[in-house]
């Protein structure tokens, strides 16, 4: 099996069983956003810990395999992290699927979306996600 191959599964798997898919009870910062260009749509909901742990993370949407695997791959890879810590995964992603990441960068799982840096427009669908952790991390600080 090839790695692309390899990629693809994996993106898949995350496709089709996404983990984190739901709703929070309770005290959660929740951010929707939508794709205008080819209609991804995805609410997020965060939960930091007093002491700036991303305590749980949640998603609902709809959309294409890149943008769904990539909010459930998110969710696993900043869950019980720093939030400091999740904003330089969230970074290294961005870099990453537009190409401009060191090879040597570490992210795991989500390097199956590297591929998404050969097709432009779908960038977008897979930083969709990314986006709304920002903008809940931002809305948690103030």
């Amino acid at each position: 099996m090839q790695l692309d191959d390899l990629y693809r599964e994996v993106i898949m798997d995350h496709y089709q069983h996404p983990r984190n898919q739901g709703k929070l009870d309770g005290d959660a910062v929740s951010v929707d956003l939508r794709n205008p260009s080819c209609g991804d749509e995805i609410t997020l909901q965060l939960r930091v810990s007093e002491d700036g742990i991303v305590e749980d993370v949640v998603f609902q949407g709809s959309g294409c395999s890149i943008s769904m695997a990539s909010a459930s791959m998110m969710t696993e890879a900043i869950k019980g992290q720093p939030v400091d810590k999740a904003l330089e995964i969230a970074k290294e992603f961005r870099g990453m699927v537009r190409g401009e990441s060191p090879e040597d960068v570490d992210i795991g799982e989500l390097e199956a979306l590297h591929g998404v840096s050969k097709f432009p427009a779908r960038i977008k669908c897979a930083t969709l996600a990314w986006q709304a952790l920002e903008k809940a991390v931002r809305h948690e600080e103030e």
